[in-house]
This record gives structure tokens, sequence and C-alpha cells, in this order.
């Protein structure tokens, strides 16, 4: 084994022996390079698994992640991937439940209130390629520089409002 693979895995080691998800992203592009791709599989494996943790502490604890922490900032980031997979993948309940979850477990009323559409998009069985096309701002969500898909378009709008209509009644 290389030198470079070695002191990584140690650094990754080091990471996970403080339980430091933020340290991991940092060494995810080191990662990308020099990892093979079972290596890689458990790289991730071990970013959604402190993720979990971190989420499973915060209800357990009846709190809500601050974005301002960079342990907490790195855990909605991870679930936020890990949801998007679902959906990629097709498992459109599963992402719409993890979602709804990541919704209400953040202070952060943006994060919040994009995670909205993508559950109210996903819980009418909008599958990603349609929800990114039709629903989703892409331009302006690149421009904002977020790790989530922030902007949306009318069309979103109204998707919330049709649902929000029909709870009333």
């Amino acid at each position: 084994m290389s030198k470079k693979v070695e002191a990584l895995k140690q650094k990754v080691l080091q990471a996970q022996e403080k339980s430091d998800l933020a340290a991991l992203y940092v060494l995810q592009e080191e990662a990308y390079e020099i990892f093979d791709e079972d290596t890689l599989n458990g790289f991730f494996a071990n970013i959604l698994d402190l993720a979990l943790e971190n989420l499973t502490n915060a209800l357990e604890a009846c709190v809500k992640l601050d974005t301002e922490d960079v342990q907490d900032f790195a855990t909605l980031r991870a679930l936020y991937e890990y949801a998007m997979e679902h959906y990629h993948a097709g498992a459109i309940k599963d992402a719409s439940a993890l979602f709804e979850v990541l919704s209400g477990i953040t202070d952060d009323e943006l994060f919040s209130k994009a995670l909205k559409y993508h559950y109210k998009a996903s819980q009418n069985g909008i599958n990603l390629d349609t929800f990114m096309d039709e629903y989703a701002d892409m331009e302006l969500t690149q421009a904002n520089n977020t790790f989530y898909i922030s902007c949306f378009t009318k069309k979103a709008q109204k998707l919330l409002d049709i649902k929000k209509n029909i709870a009333e009644k």
C-alpha cells in the first residue's frame, strides 16, 4: 500500500475516532483521488453513519441542527446527499421521508423551506429528473452556491399552494 493511501487512511481514522464529520468532508477530494472504489464506498458509509448518529442525537435531545455549527452543517449535507441518492435511485418514498425530517430538524429557514419543496414533489411521485427540470431553478441555485437545491420555479410554488389548499378543505 502506498504511503499516500496509508497517510489518508490514518487521517480518516483520526476523524472517525473524534466523530469529526466536517474533517471527513475536508478529506473528501483527496479520498476521490487516492482511494479505490471499495475504500471510497467505505469512506462514504462512515460519513453517513456519523451523520445518522448526529441526527439521532439531535432527535433524542429535541434540538435543531444549527447550520452555523460545522458538525451540524456537515450532518445536514450528508443526510441531504443521502436523500438525493434515494431520490435518484427511484426510492421516492424513502427520499420523501428524509426530506420531511430534514426540513424540520434545522434552524435554517431557507434550507427548511427548500426541503419542503423536495418533500412535496417527492410526496406527489414526481421523479428527480422532472423535479430538477420543471421545479428547480438550477441556475439560481448555482449562483447561491448552496450544497442543496435552493431555488425553485413558479411551478414549484403552485405545487405547495395546491397541497396547502387541499389540506385546508
